[in-house]
């Protein structure tokens, strides 16, 4: 099991980064988007949601090593496959985060764990945005080029750190 799991550890798409630390990327949470004209329903109510998260500096220690642990959908696939299913939906419809959101969310589980078996003692941040952290700008470094709105692929970040 454990060589399975390093062999996979390869495939991961696991880098050391400096995130960009943002701190007004928490605010994305409130701004308005189609159904939800308040933001984010998890904005002021979960503790891992801003403004209730605590900023990434009071939770991993920035002068050790962080990791950015990313999966990579394949939403065109995905929208190509709802679209031959559903031909009389709406492109809303095709491209609802519903229908994906949900694959997309295990396969990043499942580096988590990959990377948590090789590295135990790092703290996983699953949402660095309500931490502070501008995801976009610290993928970029990476090579990563976030499409918004997506067309060809989504990308679920976490970070890995050293708690404080």
């Amino acid at each position: 099991m454990v060589k399975q799991l390093k062999l996979l550890v390869k495939r991961v798409m696991i880098k050391k980064v400096i995130p960009v630390i943002d701190y007004s990327v928490r605010g994305l949470c409130a701004k308005s988007y189609p159904n939800h004209p308040k933001g984010c329903p998890n904005f002021n109510k979960r503790k891992e949601c801003p403004p209730k998260a605590k900023l990434i500096d009071q939770i991993l220690d920035l002068e050790k090593p962080i990791y950015c642990i990313v999966n990579k959908f394949d939403f065109k696939k995905h929208t190509d496959k709802m679209r031959n299913r559903h031909p009389e939906w709406s492109e809303r419809q095709i491209e609802c985060c519903l229908y994906w959101q949900g694959t997309a969310r295990k396969q990043l589980r499942e580096k988590i764990k990959i990377f948590s078996i090789e590295k135990p003692e790092y703290k996983i941040l699953t949402c660095p945005e309500a931490c502070g952290v501008n995801v976009t700008a610290t993928v970029k470094k990476l090579g990563i080029v976030l499409e918004w709105s997506p067309k060809k692929w989504v990308y679920q970040v976490a970070l890995a750190g050293i708690e404080l």
